[in-house]
């Protein structure tokens, strides 16, 4: 893999087919670390820095267990999409389980959920029964369990193990923090893992760097997609303004919430939603303890939304608040018009994007979702901010805002849009564009891991620490990048 600006003007030190991918997060990547390893000749074109910097990732969504609006069949979708994305990054994951709690403000019951769970944890079984590999999650039959308030009160009583592994033993800083008062009962107790994303980008970065057959050429910016006498003429403009000209036989569009502005240029027609999202960083250095993820439901958008709660190394956590004041934005859903492919958010937002945000709205954001937790765990109102937000924007495909399981669409002349949603969405993409195309015969017959020999030979130390320089680069704390959780 070769990294930078440069690349001559015709590039035929490449045979064809020759398969170009816009776009370089977590779709792209995937993309071009998947075809990569199945020795087709690569060319991955990102305007940034580098790979995998989109909107924050914090946790696996494996069946979906976050969303209670998304459908049965998308969370099965998200499921099996999940299982096999870890085997591709088995060092991604933070093995610590989801708490999930229904405040007492809700009109939700526990209860509600219990029938999801129990086909969530069928589909799972079945998925390790047909190959043992799936099993990344722990026992199928300890998926998820169930605690009432005495057992949590019995729980805050407890000292918790220096390297926790049962679900009692995580429940303990819960349980100990927790308001137990204003939240309803049964808790639900879910092996729904975290996930780093930049662990993610290392993984994905050390990997294509082992591949002389792939091309990563950051700070590239597209400017020209045409289909030309049966090839792609592209046009990019490097970190300095030079304009290269290359043609390939194969383009994926995989430039998430700017899908669209490449289908413009392609003269492809897609509806599709754009959503402004962030979340943010906090610290709380005086509660010692090894936590779970937390997660109290919420009505969406509304100012008991959805609030969320991950924990990173060093007393460092993730928050999301599902209200326009913290993690949405009341104009950061947009839908494309009919002139044009892509939607266009508002300016501010743009600008968050493109320059950062400034010092004000960051204390002020982050401020809101310590108090949102609060709420429910009184004592974090004396976490502070930990850095800046981890944000940005992801596409939707046409206009169903609960869409979370979506991979990839074709249209003619050898061109496919990743239509990715959820991150774990991306391998199925690229193996369905590989099918479709007929780039290889190593798809049937070959499991994940002998398909990626590259990616499997990857350490689990060598990526931690590409993951703590990248989070360092991107001014996020180290400790977004260190493993946590069970080993």
């Amino acid at each position: 893999m070769t990294i930078g600006s440069e690349m001559s003007q015709n590039t035929q030190n490449f045979p064809s087919p020759r398969v170009a991918i816009i776009g370089g997060g977590v779709a792209g990547a995937t993309a071009a670390v998947h075809l990569g390893e199945l020795g087709i000749n690569v060319l991955l074109l990102e305007k940034g820095p580098s790979l995998v910097n989109g909107p924050p990732i914090c946790h696996l969504h494996a069946g979906g267990n976050l969303y209670r609006e998304i459908s049965e069949q998308q969370c099965i979708e998200l499921l099996r999409q999940s299982v096999e994305t870890i085997r591709l990054y088995p060092h991604t994951l933070n093995k610590r389980p989801t708490v999930i709690a229904i405040p007492d403000t809700d009109s939700g019951e526990p209860h509600d959920i219990i029938p999801r769970l129990e086909k969530i944890q069928a589909c799972y079984q079945q998925l390790v029964d047909e190959d043992p590999r799936n099993q990344i999650m722990g026992e199928p039959r300890q998926y998820y369990s169930l605690y009432q308030r005495e057992q949590l009160e019995q729980l805050s009583l407890l000292a918790q193990p220096k390297e926790p592994v049962t679900s009692e033993e995580w429940l303990i800083p819960f349980a100990k923090y927790a308001d137990l008062d204003s939240i309803k009962y049964p808790v639900v107790v879910v092996q729904e893992y975290g996930w780093s994303v930049f662990r993610l980008a290392a993984s994905a970065e050390l990997a294509l760097g082992s591949m002389k057959n792939c091309q990563v050429m950051t700070h590239a910016t597209l400017v020209s997609a045409e289909f030309v006498e049966q090839c792609w003429q592209l046009i990019y403009v490097d970190i300095v303004g030079k304009r290269h000209q290359i043609e390939i036989d194969y383009l994926i569009n995989a430039c998430g919430y700017e899908t669209g502005k490449v289908d413009d240029m392609a003269h492809y027609q897609r509806k599709r939603m754009v959503e402004f999202k962030a979340a943010y960083v906090t610290h709380w250095p005086e509660c010692q303890h090894e936590w779970p993820e937390v997660v109290f439901h919420g009505e969406r958008g509304t100012p008991k939304g959805m609030a969320q709660f991950t924990p990173y190394a060093d007393g460092v956590f993730q928050l999301h608040g599902m209200t326009e004041d913290i993690t949405l934005f009341k104009d950061g859903l947009v839908i494309s018009a009919e002139n044009s492919s892509q939607p266009v958010l508002p300016k501010y937002l743009e600008q968050k994007i493109l320059e950062g945000w400034q010092s004000d709205a960051l204390n002020e954001r982050t401020q809101k979702a310590i108090a949102h937790i609060s709420q429910y765990m009184p004592e974090f109102k004396g976490a502070k901010v930990g850095g800046k937000p981890l944000y940005g924007a992801q596409q939707i495909p046409g206009y169903d805002a609960t869409l979370r399981a979506a991979d990839v669409t074709f249209e003619d002349n050898n061109y496919a849009r990743m239509e990715v949603v959820k991150g774990s969405s991306a391998l199925e993409a690229v193996r369905k564009i590989a099918s479709t195309w007929h780039l290889t015969d190593m798809q049937t017959g070959y499991s994940i891991e002998e398909q990626h020999p590259i990616s499997m030979s990857l350490t689990a130390s060598d990526i931690e620490y590409r993951a703590k320089q990248l989070a360092q680069e991107r001014g996020y704390p180290q400790a977004l990048a260190k493993f946590v959780g069970m080993k």
